[in-house]
């Protein structure tokens, strides 16, 4: 059977089984996971609940071939655990198709459903080459 579920159903559910996890902890670990498409989709998930605990402005995750995978986040600045490139590529990607994000820079809001209520996150996207920045703002 053909799996119809779309990536923004797929991280809204991956919120939902994660939600009393530590997001961190979590985070942390997803550098050894073995499928790195399923890695991204928690990551997202993992950095929306971190968001939302933690009160955080934003998140951003960049990709540039000198840093490698870079992510921050701002309430504080602090560096959050590196998913690793190849994850993170993937993260960037995941997060430019459900936005539905094209081209250099782009900014979009995505209505993302969290256990019995929903937020709108506004999602910006910025491409240069071979570098990549996705930035989640909370409200």
């Amino acid at each position: 059977m053909k799996d119809t579920e779309n990536l923004h159903q797929k991280v809204q559910g991956l919120c939902d089984c994660f939600a009393t996890n530590d997001p961190l902890k979590e985070m942390s670990q997803l550098k050894n996971d073995a499928d790195i498409d399923e890695a991204a989709l928690k990551w997202i998930a993992l950095a929306v609940l971190h968001g939302i605990n933690s009160n955080a402005k934003e998140i951003t995750i960049a990709a540039t071939k000198s840093e490698g995978v870079k992510v921050t986040a701002e309430y504080r600045k602090a560096e959050l655990p590196s998913p690793g490139t190849p994850i993170g590529e993937k993260i960037i990607k995941a997060m430019r198709e459900i936005s539905h994000l094209e081209g250099g820079k782009a900014e979009t809001t995505l209505a993302l459903g969290v256990r019995n209520s929903s937020m709108d996150l506004k999602i910006k996207s910025k491409q240069d080459g071979s570098e990549q920045k996705i930035t989640i703002k909370f409200p």
